[in-house]
């Protein structure tokens, strides 16, 4: 049950995932402080306007977060990382900053910690900017403070950026066209967040592999067809770019052992959180706009599903 008194921080609430989590906390009545680095930015500025409270801090000081997690019954962490694109923080830095967040809320009395991890944690997968987590994960559940770990699939989002070549009616990806992968809305990485805030009791000291979906490739581009009506074929990243580039190559192997394809159990996380997004209703839906951004329009009736 949401207290509308309680204060949850949320990290990283101008990028993706902390923006959906900010947006899902004050959909469901929780008061939002956003750590943010320019409060005067337009962003940040976006944020006042939906009822979050945002204060200047940075991961890098230490001071500014205990000072943002003053009073506050909560705390959603994520961290940049070097995989970024223009990402400006090393893997030590990411550790740094993770280990840093859990610390200085255990010692500030936050009641519950909400750390946002990758599904190939636990496991040493040779990507440095996945293998973080496995490191930053460990020090999460031995610190004396209510935690939960929740492990998002790859992001539907990622699937319609410019470079993903549906504007020219064809995607590539990591997966083989007969291979399935799973993936989860950025909306719904907000609405589990606050789902797990507001019912601490079940929640707590799990760890938890979340995804909307699982697709081949080919079960992509049909979906794609028939949300834009124009036809759209699959094929994998080539097998010459796979060579050249070595993190794409190791996340493509990753793919196949099927540490990045996920292994979150569909069904048990349909029945617990009804509202995640298959990836047709996500095109209807939340991915409408995106699609039209990179010059493919939808021709999906019920749009906005949210």
């Amino acid at each position: 049950m949401t207290d509308i008194s309680k204060t949850v921080v949320v990290l990283g609430a101008t990028g993706q995932q902390g923006g959906s989590v900010a947006a899902a906390l004050r959909a469901d009545g929780w008061a939002v402080r956003a750590v943010v680095r320019d409060p005067s930015g337009p962003r940040a500025r976006s944020l006042s306007a939906a009822g979050v409270e945002t204060v200047r801090g940075d991961l890098a000081d230490p001071e500014s977060l205990r000072a943002a997690f003053s009073d506050a019954h909560g705390v959603f962490s994520v961290q940049p990382n070097s995989g970024q694109a223009g990402a400006e923080v090393t893997n030590e830095d990411e550790v740094r900053f993770g280990t840093a967040v859990a610390d200085i809320a255990e010692r500030c009395g936050v009641v519950h910690l909400v750390y946002s991890s990758a599904i190939t944690a636990g496991s040493t997968t040779g990507v440095d900017h996945l293998d973080t987590k496995s490191r930053i994960e460990p020090h999460v559940r031995n610190l004396d403070i209510a935690s939960t770990i929740i492990r998002p699939a790859t992001f539907m989002e990622l699937l319609v950026t410019p470079d993903m070549g549906l504007a020219r009616g064809h995607l590539s990806f990591l997966m083989r066209p007969d291979q399935a992968m799973q993936f989860i809305a950025v909306r719904d990485i907000g609405r589990v967040v606050a789902e797990v805030f507001g019912s601490p009791d079940r929640y707590t000291g799990r760890t938890i592999e979340i995804a909307g979906d699982a697709l081949t490739g080919d079960a992509l581009a049909a979906q794609l067809t028939q949300a834009t009506g124009r036809p759209i074929s699959y094929s994998r990243l080539p097998t010459t770019l796979l060579a050249q580039d070595e993190v794409l190559g190791k996340l493509a192997a990753l793919v196949d052992d099927g540490r990045l394809a996920g292994n979150a159990e569909l069904d048990a996380l349909h029945a617990e959180f009804p509202f995640l997004l298959r990836f047709d209703r996500w095109l209807a839906g939340p991915g409408a706009d995106l699609l039209e951004s990179v010059g493919v329009k939808s021709n999906a009736t019920g749009r906005r599903l949210v």
